[in-house]
């Protein structure tokens, strides 16, 4: 079943590539419509960050109240949360989803035959470097300053400004008190950076399907959270 997923993910893409002349361009396209799908999970998501900021109070609250009792804390933490029906963890799920349709692209970019065919989309680049390549192969074959590398450059730093933007939301998220919430509100705000080591080791599609996406999850997270506390 995976192989005729990855089929039907080839042939979406190489059909999108016919009129719009790249199949870069197709990845983009083919990542906009995804986004569109997942969108009803982001909108889930906001709902849940404005049930979480009707919480707060609550949540200071009881802070408070067990500082000295971090167990106990957790506890009832827990308790006030499936008590208001609210998940401090659903904020999660739309990246999770993301996972599944990352693979599929990562493995049509490195499948040289899909369904018994050469895989053409691996001829298909973008300003000299084909989609198939990774950034390793591209400075062994072209040196560490070159157009090619460039272009992964330019993709890194692309990745590495939508990150930041993502990491400040996060530093001022609000995180469950609780066993190990110290370490999540540290690691939290350095998740954002592993889609810029995820492009210097996927093929360059999938490094293009990663800044899309993250790209959208930014803006949509501007435009559906302004009425959601900043630090939620």
């Amino acid at each position: 079943m995976f192989d005729s997923v990855i089929g039907f993910t080839a042939d979406l893409i190489t059909l999108l590539a016919q009129p719009l002349g790249s199949a870069a361009l197709a990845i983009v396209v083919f990542t906009v419509c995804v986004r569109l799908l997942l969108l009803p999970f982001g909108v889930m998501q906001a709902r849940g960050a404005r049930a979480q900021a009707a919480l707060a109070p609550k949540l200071a609250e009881l802070r408070e109240r067990h500082a000295k009792d971090p167990a106990r804390l957790y506890r009832e933490t827990t308790a006030l949360y499936a008590a208001e029906g609210v998940s401090p963890f659903g904020g999660f799920l739309p990246g999770l989803v993301q996972l599944p349709v990352l693979m599929v692209v990562y493995r049509v970019f490195i499948s040289s035959t899909i369904a018994g065919h050469a895989n053409a989309l691996l001829t298909h680049g973008l300003f000299g470097v084909q989609l198939g390549q990774h950034f390793a192969g591209v400075v062994s074959g072209f040196g560490l300053i070159s157009g090619p590398t460039l272009v992964f450059a330019c993709l890194f730093l692309l990745l590495l400004a939508v990150a930041a933007v993502t990491s400040r939301r996060m530093r001022s998220a609000t995180v469950p008190q609780g066993p190990g919430s110290g370490v999540l509100r540290r690691v939290l705000p350095l998740l954002p950076f592993l889609t810029v080591l995820g492009a210097a080791v996927l093929p360059l599609a999938a490094g293009i399907y990663l800044l899309v996406t993250t790209a959208w999850a930014a803006a949509e997270r501007a435009v559906l959270y302004r009425s959601v506390p900043a630090g939620v």
